[in-house]
């Protein structure tokens, strides 16, 4: 992507209401200088996983655009919401003291009443009814629960690397006590990136500076954590996992979507294992239909990876094609 389309682009940031007195969610939004009429086929919401915020995952320019700009130039409607206690919607009040004066923040159930905020928002906004979900990881999670529950508002579903049932441990639950809230440092995520990848792909897989460039963008979304380098996450995500993904009682039934549904994953994510993955498809037998895509040589940040083409081309291939 040029300089001058990304130059076309609209960026708008907002904050909106959510039903609960005091809590205001970030909306980030982005589209060409030049799009028409916002439709139901056009108009997408971004949905973050666990640890990081919609800015975080996916609107750091790497390699010259970010996930939301590809998206933009494509010629979408594109938003992205931070639930409540992460980037820049409200941080609940527990979120200011210590982790363990209070039970864990956020979970995918209260996600999901966010997102529901966020969607009624946008379809006001744009005189529509249903809208396009992009989800990743623990957010599968949040917009399952949310496509169960208002299905008649939803286009099409993609779901990428989205959490499920596990028989194993995952890594995202090292065993820790359930707390409010967590403290993230992001240096020490290049680690976790890396495991599972080959040694002579590390840098082909993170090219100079796209860490460092991804890590200062989500350095800078919790401006208020208490060390450098830091960032603070709900621990609702941790709750969920175990008290559902890892106890096999799911957080949704994915034979209950009916919307048209894309599973994108990469073959050396340590978060999602392939297993989950064919148990989850097999799962989303009601779904008007269904797809696939298997990425190779990429992880569970794919989205942010020299890789990432297949996956944008993949989704935005299968958020505009025509059902025959």
């Amino acid at each position: 992507m040029n300089d001058t389309s990304i130059g076309a682009l609209l960026r708008d940031t907002y904050l909106i209401d959510s039903d609960t007195a005091g809590i205001q969610l970030q909306l980030r939004r982005r589209r060409r200088s030049d799009m028409g009429r916002a439709c139901s086929s056009n108009t997408l919401m971004l949905m973050h996983g666990a640890t990081f915020p919609s800015e975080s995952l996916f609107d750091v320019p790497v390699g010259g655009a970010s996930f939301m700009d590809v998206l933009a130039t494509a010629g979408f409607d594109v938003w992205a919401i931070d639930a409540r206690g992460y980037g820049g919607s409200t941080r609940p009040a527990e979120m200011a003291v210590s982790p363990d004066t209070a039970p864990p923040l956020t979970p995918a159930r209260v996600a999901a009443r966010d997102l529901a905020s966020a969607v009624e928002h946008v379809l006001v906004e744009n005189g529509i009814e249903r809208l396009n979900i992009v989800a990743m990881s623990w957010g599968g999670s949040v917009a399952g629960i949310y496509a169960e529950q208002h299905g008649r508002h939803i286009e099409k579903l993609v779901l990428v690397a989205p959490l499920w049932l596990s028989n194993h441990p995952l890594r995202i639950d090292a065993g820790q006590p359930l707390t409010a809230w967590r403290l993230v440092h992001v240096d020490a995520f290049r680690e976790a990136w890396l495991t599972g990848v080959p040694a002579d792909r590390h840098s082909n897989l993170l090219p100079p500076n796209w860490f460092e460039q991804w890590a200062a963008v989500t350095t800078s979304t919790d401006p208020d954590a208490a060390e450098p380098g830091t960032i603070r996450a709900p621990g609702g995500a941790i709750q969920d996992v175990r008290e559902h993904w890892l106890a096999n009682r799911p957080l949704n039934d994915p034979s209950a979507i009916s919307a048209p549904v894309l599973l994108v994953h990469a073959e050396w994510d340590q978060d999602v294992r392939i297993d989950m993955m064919q148990d989850l498809f097999k799962r989303l037998d009601n779904a008007a239909y269904r797809r696939w895509v298997e990425i190779g040589e990429g992880t569970h940040m794919i989205l942010m990876e020299p890789g990432r083409w297949q996956a944008f081309d993949a989704i935005i291939g299968f958020l505009k094609e025509s059902p025959r």
